[in-house]
C-alpha cells in the first residue's frame, strides 16, 4: 500500500495581510484535483461564480493529466504509446518538463512511471523488486526517448509517463490565468502547489516555520517522505531515475518559489535528489526568477 502522510509544510492564512476593509469578503472554495485537495481563496464581488469557473477548468485539465481517469489524454498516451493531436496544455507541460530534466541533469524524469507502478505493486505484496526486475524496468526510463510534436506524442514500447511532479502546479497556473483574465487580482490558488495573484500578501508558512508573504508568485514544497511506499514510512515515493531506486534523500523538505507553480513543482521534486544547497541553487539558477526558499536536511 502507498501511504500518504499529512505533511503540513505549507499552510496559508485565510486572508491576505494587506487586505483593505473595503475589499469584498474572502470566498473559500474547495475541491479535488489529481487526488489532492484544492483550495481557492478569492476576493471579488463575483467570487462564487468565478470559483465555479475555476473548478470547471480544473475538471477539464484533470481530463488531460490524470493517471486514473481511463479516458484522460495521459492515460490514453500511456495505454497506446501514442497520442495524436495532443492538447496544447499537454505539450506546454512536456516542454517545461524537458527543460527541468535538462537543467537538473536528469533528476526530473516523468518516464519513471513503469518503475513507479512496479515498485508500488511489489511493496503491496511485500515482495520487493529483484535487481533483475529493476534493471529491466529502468531500461524503459529516459526522457530523450519521448517525442512530442503538435501532431503527436509518441513513446517507445513499454514506456509510460507520470506528470504528478509538475501537473498540479501546471493546473494551478492555468486557474490563476483564468481568474486573472476575468479581472480578479486577489486570490490564492492551492492545488498542493500555490499561486498568488498580484495584489495582497498571503502569509504562507514554510517547513522551517518561517513565513513568506506570497504575492504574484508561486510556491511548491516536496518532501521525500511526505508520501511513502509501504507502511514503514521509509521508502520514498520519489524515484531516482538514474539508479532505479527510491531516492535516499539528504533533505527532509525542499521549498521553491518561481514565477509559475509548474516550474516550482518540478524543481522542488528534482532538488530532492541533490546533495547540497549549492547544487540545488545552481539548478534553480537555470530558470529566471526561481529561488530555493527552504532546504531542511534530513
Amino acid at each position: 500500500m502507498i501511504t500518504r502522510r499529512r505533511f503540513l509544510a505549507i499552510s496559508a492564512a485565510l486572508a491576505p495581510t494587506m487586505a483593505l476593509a473595503s475589499q469584498p469578503a474572502l470566498h473559500v472554495e474547495t475541491g479535488i484535483a489529481l487526488g489532492a485537495q484544492v483550495t481557492l481563496r478569492l476576493q471579488h464581488p463575483d467570487a462564487p461564480a468565478l470559483a465555479a469557473q475555476a473548478m470547471a477548468e480544473i475538471r477539464r485539465l484533470e481530463a488531460i493529466f490524470s493517471l486514473y481517469l481511463p479516458d484522460s489524454a495521459l492515460a490514453r498516451l500511456n495505454r497506446d504509446g501514442a497520442l495524436a493531436d495532443p492538447p496544447f496544455e499537454m505539450l506546454d507541460c512536456l516542454t517545461l518538463a524537458g527543460a527541468v530534466h535538462r537543467a537538473s541533469a536528469g533528476r526530473f524524469d516523468p518516464t519513471v512511471q513503469p518503475l513507479w507502478q512496479a515498485e508500488a505493486k511489489a511493496l503491496e505484496r511485500a515482495q520487493p523488486l529483484t535487481e533483475a526486475e529493476r534493471t529491466a524496468l529502468s531500461a524503459r526510463i529516459g526522457w530523450p526517448k519521448v517525442v512530442a510534436t503538435p501532431e503527436a506524442i509518441t513513446l517507445q514500447p513499454g514506456m509510460a509517463l507520470t506528470l504528478n511532479g509538475i501537473a498540479q502546479g501546471f493546473i494551478a497556473d492555468r486557474v490563476a490565468a483564468l481568474l486573472a483574465q476575468q479581472g480578479l487580482t486577489r486570490a490564492l490558488i492551492d492545488t498542493g502547489e500555490m499561486v498568488a495573484l498580484p495584489e495582497g500578501h498571503w502569509p504562507v508558512h514554510l517547513p522551517d516555520r518561517s513565513e513568506l508573504p506570497l504575492q504574484g508568485r508561486a510556491l511548491a514544497t516536496s518532501a521525500p517522505l511526505g508520501m511513502t511506499f509501504g507502511s514503514d514510512g521509509k521508502t520514498s515515493h520519489i524515484l531516482n531515475p538514474m539508479t532505479g531506486h527510491p531516492v535516499q534523500s539528504g533533505w527532509q523538505a525542499i521549498s521553491v518559489s518561481a514565477p509559475s507553480a509548474a516550474l516550482a513543482d518540478a524543481l522542488s521534486t528534482a532538488l530532492c535528489l541533490t546533495k547540497g544547497r549549492s547544487e540545488a541553487e545552481a539548478i534553480c539558477a537555470a530558470f529566471a526568477g526561481a529561488k530555493l526558499e527552504v532546504a531542511i536536511p534530513a
